[in-house]
């Protein structure tokens, strides 16, 4: 069973025993070791969260791998990014790591590497070609073994951060995800009073979704740093590749607002670095980019696209919305959240004074959050090209590379179809309320008129 709607832009990723079932799973890896067959690739990682589903998943996709000939190293239950971390680490031709991500528990998905580099588009979509072909390699069944991944990433990063320059009281919340049995343990081993919630790994999250970019999901944490009169409070989503953090007031600092602060801190070092986000981040970000004497590229979202722009142009940092940071500074180039919690940690120690006042010199302005709207997969594309196209023909100053950023005199709004659920992403940013609530309205009322037309509403 396989719905071709879960081979995404990134990923694949659907409903579990819905959109695909284990039978699935292995053809999945039949279908890498066939698609690698002459990249020389021999030895492959294969990791997994901790939804009800991953480890069926797992073990039938390390059949399908072995049974294309290639060697498995099975890591067991762990965060996103130390797959990744192992094919650096290890002697490996490339990964799979088992995970819904921040999707609901009832999802799941698989992120693939070939060599160090997470494949994407018409990468991911030839996979899907060779299963419904039904021709995979034949070559002699390959081996498995299993090695513990954790231990030697944490000690690379408590190597790497030694103990900050100033000792820090942190809220970490594991969403119940795959965080919980590592990052706690690093950030107490390099000088923070930690106090950790809901770090016992389940994928039922029973106590909040695993997504820190929806406030909701952040209330806990929110309190809990108060309660504690904490530095700063930082949130894991399911995998542990996106970051989310809040402050000692409890105000959440969006994916573009870190950004600035890590941007801020490289270029201090690092003069003329290249930095690239995406289209939902704030004007504010690229301005300070290059106020500090660096160079920022928007490009579209995503964790590949992003990985693979950054490749492309020697960037040294990356970062989304969603809370993706990519440092290829004093590390290796992907998304981990862990990661990036330690950089932000040190950012705020080093500064010798409270978060919030960190962003205190940016010039103000009125944002909304990522507001999604509910969209047939069949269509959002459709939708966000038409609407796109009605922009350009009424003259207005517009960006294209990943939907529709339409730019105004004091801010800009933004329409774009999301690759990994069926919605349109939407938002706005301006000098004031009121201007924001003007351009809000003309970016919806464009989009109004290309629902009606394509059926949609």
């Amino acid at each position: 069973m396989m719905n071709p709607a879960i081979f995404r832009e990134y990923d694949i990723r659907g409903v579990a025993d819905q959109d695909y079932d284990v039978e699935f799973a292995r053809l999945l890896g039949r279908a890498y070791a066939t698609y690698v067959a002459d990249q020389g690739v021999t030895r492959v990682t294969v990791g997994r969260d901790c939804r009800a589903t991953s480890n069926t998943y797992a073990e039938a996709l390390k059949d399908g791998l072995r049974a294309g000939g290639l060697n498995v190293v099975d890591l067991g239950m762990t965060p996103t990014p130390l797959v990744y971390f192992s094919l650096y680490h290890l002697e490996v031709d490339g990964g799979i790591q088992i995970t819904g991500s921040h999707n609901p528990p009832d999802h799941n998905g698989f992120k693939i590497c070939v060599g160090t580099v997470s494949i994407y588009g018409e990468e991911i979509q030839a996979l899907r070609r060779i299963i419904e072909r039904g021709q995979f390699r034949a070559a002699p069944r390959g081996s498995e073994e299993h090695y513990a991944i954790i231990p030697p990433y944490q000690d690379e990063l408590i190597k790497q951060f030694g103990t900050l320059p100033r000792r820090l009281k942190v809220v970490v919340d594991s969403g119940n995800g795959a965080a919980g049995p590592v990052a706690p343990r690093i950030i107490a081993a390099i000088g923070c009073d930690s106090h950790d919630i809901f770090s016992e790994p389940d994928g039922r999250f029973p106590n909040h979704h695993p997504d820190p970019t929806v406030e909701e999901n952040m209330a806990d944490l929110i309190a809990t740093v108060a309660k504690d009169k904490a530095d700063l409070g930082i949130a894991f989503d399911g995998d542990a590749d996106r970051v989310g953090l809040v402050d000692q007031a409890g105000r959440i600092l969006w994916g573009d607002e870190m950004l600035v602060l890590f941007a801020r801190d490289i270029l201090a070092e690092r003069p003329g670095a290249v930095i690239v986000s995406e289209v939902k981040c704030s004007q504010r970000l690229y301005d300070d980019i290059e106020k500090r004497g660096g160079t920022g590229i928007m490009w579209k979202a995503g964790h590949s696209l992003l990985k693979a722009k950054m490749r492309e142009t020697k960037a040294v940092l990356g970062g989304e919305m969603s809370g993706h940071m990519f440092f290829a500074d004093r590390y290796y180039g992907y998304d981990d959240g862990i990661y990036a919690a330690c950089r932000m940690l040190e950012v705020v120690a080093k500064a010798g004074k409270p978060l919030a006042e960190l962003l205190a010199d940016l010039p103000p302005v009125v944002t909304t959050p990522e507001i999604r709207v509910d969209c047939p997969d069949s269509l959002k594309f459709t939708i966000a090209d038409k609407a796109t196209e009605k922009f350009r023909q009424a003259g207005y100053d517009i960006i294209d590379i990943d939907g529709v950023r339409v730019k105004f005199a004091d801010g800009w709004g933004l329409i774009r179809a999301s690759n990994t659920q069926p919605i349109l992403v939407m938002r706005f940013e301006a000098s004031t309320a009121a201007k924001l609530a003007e351009y809000r309205g003309i970016v919806e009322q464009v989009l109004d008129e290309v629902k009606r037309e394509v059926g949609a509403g």
